[in-house]
């Protein structure tokens, strides 16, 4: 890969020095390094757009009661710091159940019993190899996307490309994190995600969007919305589903929250909510679906916690 300087970018883009070093540090220029004190861009990296130039969206139905979530979280949080066994055992919990529900929501036939199986490095007869690997490879991304909330990394391009680069590794290596270059349509939803072409410019827009318009929203905001507006571009060819249910838990668990699992069974209503969301920015009986989720989760800890 070749790297050029702040400069060479900067006479590139026509934009100031400091202006690239502040989109840099905020993760919006794919690929760019910190080398000592000084940032190095990729030759070939897209010129970020600038989200000092745009017209903020108007999103419906974001209000909420968020006192019961928060008084939950609040509930957990004086358990802190779990046991080594306790956080292993609902670890483990969590990561079959996001599997299986997360892959059977896209298609997948594995059982719930079948994916702890293959998850434990055993073959299940009768399944394919694509189902294993999805399998395996969720349980990977859930990990990654683990240690991007613990360490506060800040969201950007490059670490949503990882996360879709590890759920399609060895099933599609030459879509696996990388945008894709076809239209497509989705079956049974009325919203027609953007041309190809497009989707460069809004996955920016939407880093630029989520870093500043949507700071001050509550963190399940953040979240639906993160999930919401995401899947809306449908940046990938494939996996963008899994990669939204994700992102959206990186959001809660980066402030705090316990994950959240949407089960293969409410599919139907989940699908019902996003497609609203997208066709009319009502995000209102997202949030909801979202909420009560998050309740569920707090609960379920709190209940093997006291």
């Amino acid at each position: 890969m070749k790297y050029i300087s702040i400069k060479e970018a900067s006479e590139k883009w026509k934009i100031s020095d400091r202006r690239i070093r502040v989109l840099c540090s905020e993760g919006r220029i794919e690929g760019a390094v910190k080398i000592g004190r000084n940032w190095a861009v990729l030759a070939d990296a897209v010129q970020p757009a600038d989200a000092r130039e745009r017209n903020q969206k108007i999103y419906l139905g974001l209000e909420y009661d968020y006192s019961y979530v928060d008084s939950l979280k609040k509930a957990i949080d004086r358990h802190r710091p779990f046991t080594k066994r306790l956080a292993d055992s609902l670890h483990e919990k969590l990561i079959v159940e996001w599997t299986y529900n997360s892959n059977a929501i896209e298609g997948n036939t594995l059982t719930l019993s079948e994916t702890k199986v293959v998850l434990e490095g055993i073959t299940i007869g009768g399944k394919s190899i694509v189902e294993h690997l999805e399998t395996i490879n969720h349980r990977e991304a859930i990990l990654f996307v683990e240690d991007l909330a613990s360490n506060i990394e800040p969201l950007s391009e490059w670490n949503i490309k990882n996360i879709h680069a590890l759920i399609l590794k060895e099933i599609d290596n030459q879509n696996a994190g990388k945008y894709r270059t076809e239209n497509v349509v989705i079956s049974g939803a009325k919203h027609i995600p953007p041309k190809h072409y497009e989707i460069n410019y809004l996955m920016q827009k939407l880093i630029a969007e989520y870093q500043n318009d949507w700071q001050n929203y509550h963190p399940v905001v953040r979240a639906t919305l993160l999930h919401g507006e995401f899947v809306k571009i449908h940046p990938f060819i494939d996996g963008n589903g899994r990669t939204s249910r994700l992102l959206l838990n990186f959001e809660l668990m980066k402030s705090g929250y316990t994950p959240i699992i949407i089960k293969n069974e409410n599919r139907a209503k989940y699908y019902e909510v996003i497609d609203l969301a997208h066709t009319t920015m009502n995000y209102g009986p997202f949030i909801e679906l979202i909420s009560e989720l998050v309740a569920e989760s707090g609960k379920l800890w709190l209940s093997v916690l006291e």
